[in-house]
């Protein structure tokens, strides 16, 4: 078992360097924190964190080197997550002056489900994330570490992203911050929303331009 540490450890820094970039998971969960109680975003938070259970599962069942294999699954699952992208920027780009306030007490509030759903679609579609586990488990894991090992590795990634994000959510609900983004909680909706159009056209672009192709990607979630 000592045998794997190396292997172990090769996984935490690549996945820690992963999940601490920017990409739609950070931008979703810092809206979230900004526009919601904390209750909600340490719920977003564990959605995203579940999301990764879904690549880790279909990386254990061999269907990731299906996906790495077949150009237009794959192209099929970006078109599926940019669209999802671009809805909810379409709705971060409709927010007005005073129709978006920082929560900083009681208002109206995200059902638990809604928030769950959130964090948790937003990492499952994320085309970025399949190219990074579809990268792991064929580059960085040997073939020859136990399934039960390598389900710990997905386990600890999940509870790792977990972590990860309620930071920031605790963060970000912080009464001071909070009060820091008042004044300009309609532009940072915005601004959002631009970011997560960017994002959902690049994915686009590259489906288009065939100028991703899973065989050849490195592990980088975008994130």
């Amino acid at each position: 078992m000592h045998s794997y540490w190396p292997e172990f450890l090769t996984v935490a820094l690549v996945h820690l360097l992963a999940v601490a970039s920017p990409g739609p998971d950070f931008a979703v969960m810092l809206r979230q924190a900004l526009s919601q109680n904390r209750d909600r975003a340490l719920i977003t938070a564990l959605g995203v964190g579940l999301g990764i259970l879904v690549h880790v599962s279909y990386s254990l069942l061999g269907i990731g080197l299906i996906i790495q294999q077949s150009v237009w699954l794959f192209n099929v699952l970006k078109v599926v997550g940019a669209l999802y992208l671009s809805w909810i920027a379409l709705q971060c780009l409709r927010a007005r002056a005073g129709g978006v306030h920082v929560e900083t007490g009681p208002g109206p509030r995200q059902s638990r489900l809604a928030a769950l759903r959130l964090g948790f679609l937003t990492n499952a579609l994320n085309p970025k994330a399949t190219l990074f586990f579809v990268s792991l488990f064929s580059v960085v894991i040997s073939p020859g570490t136990p399934i039960a090992l390598q389900a710990g590795y997905g386990i600890y990634m999940a509870m790792a992203t977990t972590l990860w994000f309620a930071l920031v959510a605790v963060f970000f609900t912080l009464p001071r911050v909070r009060r820091g983004f008042n004044r300009f909680g309609h532009w940072l909706d915005r601004l959002m929303g631009g970011v997560l159009l960017l994002l959902a056209g690049q994915l686009l672009l590259s489906t288009v331009s065939g100028s991703e192709p899973p065989s050849g990607s490195s592990p980088d979630t975008g994130r």
